[in-house]
């Protein structure tokens, strides 16, 4: 059983920048694919980013690209969504997500465990 716990949400004018934290209290943490996921009011869940087992390899949805990062530490159990130059368009409730099978997906049906977000708003 893997619990995420995410943190670091916040109303932040546009422009500004928030980082979002996950902490996971899975043992098997650095063996995991990790993601980030979005859900704004009346929209479907979408993919933000996510980071694979071994760190190496990051990949963003076009909508954040150049302006979000992901990244964990492995010593803390913990991944990181650094979002800087947020817009309006970015507020949404915020997962992060853990795949614990091997390989990298953005689908949000392979992911086996799921926080219970974390609120962005960001004003215009």
């Amino acid at each position: 059983q893997v619990q995420l716990v995410e943190s670091g949400g916040g109303l932040v004018p546009a422009g500004g920048s928030l980082r979002l934290s996950c902490a996971s209290s899975g043992r098997a943490f650095s063996s995991y694919t990790m993601g980030w996921f979005r859900q704004a009011p009346g929209k479907e869940r979408e993919f933000v980013a996510f980071i694979s087992q071994s760190g190496g390899t990051t990949y963003y949805a076009d909508s954040v690209k150049e302006r979000f990062t992901i990244s964990s530490d492995n010593a803390k159990n913990t991944v990181y969504l650094q979002m800087n130059s947020l817009k309006p368009g970015d507020t949404a409730v915020y997962y992060c997500a853990a795949k614990t099978a091997w390989g990298i997906s953005q689908r949000s049906s392979n992911y086996d465990y799921w926080g219970q977000g974390t609120q962005v708003t960001v004003s215009s």
